[in-house]
């Protein structure tokens, strides 16, 4: 006779900063809050990918189309991280970022503003050059944007509080544990996990009303491991890489600057941005590549500098040195229009509290709480 498995109302796979910040919004939601919650993680600890190997801006909702999943939930997200980080300890900057536009981009710039505007970011400032060189004196441009409420934070922490937050409210966290299979079932989803370290993992099924995939890198992996879901419903997988280059010395900026985003490349540029010790640092690039791979090629720092020569003509490519690597992952390749993020939930194929989530770049740190909040109220149509 085969013992009852242990089930949970809801279980989220992946604890980056978006299945933390779902976990969170989980718990605190009125007519969730009661029901049992499992985070899982193959790692030994969260938040070990693309979590903690980015930028750790808060974007204040510039860039992305209007009506976009990305433009709603940076912009919603960035006031409730704000007010996150106020409440429980966590320590950010509202440092302002500064988007610098050359004498041949004024108009590129002028269509950032008005995306910007369209999304409700309405605390944009005009710089002239005589303006911009006042501000920040090593910097060069025709002209530029500043965006006060651009900050940046401790993700680590962040993430730590938000999980700290689960667990306060009975949330079960299980790192080093593998996802092998989901079952969907007449009434849950069985879920076939290893559990442990990798000298010694033993098998564990449990079963749960609603699962969520939140695993990042892993999401199309782990959805193909999904019994039942059509092939059809997962989109394709593109690791972009992208390098972070410490500036050794002083640095000359007191902002996060920005150029212009080249219509050519994919992602922001290579920009500067400034931890909370006040280290600069540049990047990322943005390369395609084939495995998960975070070494960096000391070298590149020479493509880095003529990258930011245009907008810091003063930079001295031996003051770059390697700092990380991080692994984004898209949902299109090379040269196609960037995607939206991807938030699936799966009614219409007999797949009831399943959701899934897909190419969670930036801004997800900044959108994660708006993401939990809006998975909060998918799980809520099925489960409160």
């Amino acid at each position: 006779m085969t013992s009852e498995l242990d089930h949970f109302d809801i279980c989220i796979v992946g604890a980056g900063v978006v299945g933390l910040a779902i976990a969170c919004q989980l718990s605190r939601h009125p007519l969730l809050r009661r029901h049992s919650l499992v985070i899982l993680e193959r790692e030994s600890g969260f938040g070990q990918h693309t979590s903690s190997r980015n930028s750790e801006v808060i974007h204040a909702g510039i860039y992305y189309p209007q009506h976009s999943l990305k433009a709603r939930l940076c912009v919603r997200g960035k006031h409730l991280l704000y007010e996150h980080c106020s409440r429980h300890d966590v320590a950010f900057q509202r440092t302002g970022k500064l988007i610098v536009a050359q004498t041949t981009q004024a108009g590129e710039l002028e269509q950032i503003a008005d995306k910007a505007a369209a999304n409700g970011v309405e605390d944009l400032r005009w710089l002239d050059f005589r303006a911009l060189q006042e501000l920040e004196p090593a910097v060069r441009g025709h002209t530029a944007l500043l965006s006060p409420s651009t900050g940046i934070i401790d993700s680590h922490r962040y993430m730590e509080s938000l999980l700290h937050l689960a667990q306060q409210a009975g949330a079960h966290y299980a790192p080093y544990t593998v996802v092998d299979a989901v079952e969907p079932t007449a009434t849950a989803y069985q879920v076939q996990c290893r559990i442990g370290g990798n000298t010694e993992q033993e098998s564990y099924r449990f079963t749960a009303d609603s699962l969520i995939n939140c695993a990042g890198l892993e999401a199309q992996s782990l959805a193909s491991r999904i019994a039942g879901l059509p092939a059809t419903c997962i989109p394709s997988l593109y690791l972009c890489k992208g390098d972070y280059f410490s500036y050794t010395g002083r640095s000359p900026f007191r902002h996060l600057i920005y150029p212009v985003p080249e219509k050519h490349i994919t992602g922001l540029g290579i920009h500067g941005t400034l931890d909370l010790s006040g280290q600069l640092r540049f990047g990322p690039d943005a390369n395609y590549v084939e495995t998960l791979n975070y070494t960096i090629d000391p070298h590149k720092n020479i493509h880095f500098a003529q990258a930011i020569a245009p907008y810091f003509p003063d930079i001295n490519a031996n003051r770059l040195v390697p700092a990380y690597a991080g692994i984004r992952p898209k949902l299109v390749p090379a040269g196609a229009a960037a995607a939206d993020f991807s938030i699936q939930e799966y009614s219409a194929f007999k797949l009831p509290g399943l959701i899934q989530l897909f190419g969670i770049e930036s801004p997800g740190l900044t959108a994660s709480l708006a993401i939990g909040e809006h998975v909060a109220e998918l799980v809520c149509d099925y489960l409160g």
